[in-house]
């Protein structure tokens, strides 16, 4: 089973229907796993197993969903790679979405599953129509989870046609698009002065909920002047911003594009982006 399969089956095994029934402590405890609440430094949270029994260690945060993903997470440790060490980790998953730590992904991925289970979660993502941040406020209160979390796990059930990314001064990040998103569509490195994200990290300026804006704001394609996008954005750490677009049909029905991954060269003729 994959990791998201195994945190579902938990859910499963106990019969929850509801997201406030999902007790990730009781979870845990069921699991071998005890958790308890310390001060730690640099770390989110520890965890130290022997045999058949583990203690997590969870640094307190006034953010519950944020405690709440740092047990998921460790739990699918111990559930996926028990027997090797982890005794610490950073709680953002956009930290793990910007790195190729297979196993902190795989346990971030089994985390998501636990606290947002796809029979629960997935009809009330059907419901958005087109997300915005604010929308997702709504649906992190109801799972107690981190709006970043929420965030990335609507991208992943692939139900709307959604691109989530991030971006700081220098550049992006990550980006992480719903499957169904055509990979036609190139979405560029560094912010465009025409975007809401642009005037929230440069001068912090705050666009409240989706805005339209031309898709050549954001996308790289020769043919992205003749669509338009939906724009949220809000402020994360340390001078990141978050950036969720929605795609209409049009761009989602567009046909197969030659030039993407690619440009031009000095001579005006098309190169691979990977040769030049």
């Amino acid at each position: 089973m994959t990791p998201g399969q195994r945190a579902e089956a938990l859910i499963a095994r106990y019969g929850i229907t509801d997201p406030r029934d999902i007790d990730v402590e009781a979870i845990a405890f069921a699991s071998g796993i005890e958790v308890e609440y310390h001060p730690l430094t640099g770390c989110e949270a520890t965890l130290v197993g022997f045999d058949g029994r583990a203690i997590a260690t969870v640094k307190p945060s006034h953010i519950r969903g944020r405690e709440r993903f740092s047990i998921g997470h460790e739990l699918g440790h111990w559930e996926l790679h028990r027997g090797k060490s982890f005794r610490c980790r950073i709680d953002d998953p956009d930290d793990n979405l910007a790195s190729n730590r297979v196993e902190e992904k795989e346990a971030d991925t089994f985390a998501a599953h636990l606290l947002m289970p796809a029979p629960l979660f997935n009809p009330r993502v059907n419901a958005l129509n087109k997300p915005s941040f604010r929308n997702l406020e709504g649906l992190a209160s109801e799972f107690d989870t981190t709006l970043l979390a929420t965030a990335i796990r609507v991208a992943d059930v692939n139900k709307l046609p959604v691109v989530l990314a991030c971006y700081t001064a220098s550049g992006r990040r990550w980006f992480k698009a719903a499957d169904d998103v055509p990979r036609r569509w190139w979405l560029k490195k560094r912010l465009d002065d025409d975007t809401f994200a642009y005037d929230l990290l440069t001068h912090g300026k705050q666009h409240v909920g989706l805005g339209k804006q031309p898709a050549e704001a954001w996308f790289d394609n020769n043919d992205a002047e003749n669509f338009e996008v939906f724009e949220d954005c809000v402020p994360g750490k340390n001078g990141e911003v978050f950036v969720l677009l929605y795609l209409e049909t049009d761009m989602m029905d567009a046909g197969f594009d030659p030039d993407v991954g690619r440009r031009y060269n000095q001579y005006g003729s098309y190169a691979s982006r990977r040769s030049t």
